[in-house]
């Protein structure tokens, strides 16, 4: 990618914006496309780092070891939304930690008074906790710093873009119908956000595949509770079944819960497939389109190194 090249992202989700911000700040003349700005799967994210269940795993440590470090600056200023926060991850069968977990500053075993009934094995570490409404709002400060511009609009192929030398397709579930990728489909995604009652420590249950999940992440004067993985699921109308089942699954291990107030429901569709997608290929119309989708339930852990890895497939050679 030469300075001043002209590139079109499209999707505007934390890999739509993190790549848009990298391009732009590497001198690229950035145009950001997309029917939702920020996209809304990218809001209804917990979010805590932790790439989980997503392939290929060399390239997925890779990249979610490179935003790792980047999220442990931006904790340092407490206008992007993260912070660095310890709490436990637990689980109901004795297993051994991931192995990204292991290397988390803090990481140790937990002592078994320090779980919650039904729980047989836990481990305490430190990890960047991402407050998605603020943090992509930061995101688009940043994009406009960097002199980007966005475009929002609903794009049906990618020929809309319009004569551009460089397409990057960031469009989540939305690459399914743009390139007709039939491997790509939905997990939906529902998370509660309730006033915080005094919780500084996140809590996590490693719930394999399950389609119900157990988790709840602190931002400061609200709490985010999670969750389900509801798979092959990609509609955004919240469950009032799945959000009671979220708020008695939580209070169960943090009963301070049970009695803060319900703020507002989060709904998204997880754009998952076998192998997230980070490649180039040469578009019908001459353009170079780089693909950075496919990212499951790890869009944003994965963000900085996918963005990055992008901005190094565009480099001259």
């Amino acid at each position: 990618m030469n300075a001043g090249e002209r590139v079109v992202v499209v999707g505007a989700g934390v890999a739509g914006l993190t790549t848009a911000v990298v391009l732009a700040e590497a001198g690229a003349l950035v145009r950001v496309i997309a029917e939702q700005v920020p996209g809304a799967t990218s809001l209804a994210a917990g979010a805590m780092w932790g790439p989980y269940l997503v392939e290929p795993k060399d390239k997925v440590d890779r990249w979610g070891q490179r935003s790792l470090e980047v999220f442990r600056e931006l904790a340092e200023d407490q206008a992007t939304g993260v912070r660095l926060t310890r709490g436990i991850e637990a689980s109901r069968t004795a297993e051994s930690p991931p192995d990204w977990a292991t290397a988390l500053p803090g990481f140790r075993p937990c002592e078994p008074t320090e779980l919650p009934t039904g729980f047989t094995a836990g481990y305490r570490f430190t990890v960047p906790l991402i407050d998605m409404p603020a943090y992509l709002d930061y995101l688009l400060r940043r994009l406009h710093a960097a002199g980007a511009t966005v475009e929002q609009r609903r794009l049906t192929s990618l020929a809309e873009v319009g004569p551009v030398s460089v397409i990057v397709n960031c469009a989540g579930l939305g690459a399914r119908d743009l390139v007709l990728d039939q491997e790509l489909r939905p997990i939906r995604g529902q998370h509660v956000v309730v006033t915080n009652p005094g919780v500084t420590e996140f809590f996590s249950e490693d719930t394999g595949t399950s389609p119900d999940l157990l988790c709840f992440y602190p931002h400061g004067e609200t709490v985010v509770l999670g969750g389900t993985a509801i798979d092959g699921e990609g509609g955004l109308v919240p469950d009032d079944k799945a959000a009671a089942g979220i708020l008695a699954r939580c209070a169960k291990v943090e009963p301070r819960l049970a009695r803060a107030r319900v703020l507002e429901h989060r709904i998204g569709a997880r754009p998952t497939r076998s192998t997230v997608c980070v490649e180039a290929e040469r578009g019908e119309g001459g353009a170079l389109v780089v693909h950075n989708y496919g990212h499951g339930g790890a869009g944003v852990t994965l963000s900085w190194g996918c963005a990055e890895e992008v901005r190094d497939l565009l480099a001259p050679n």
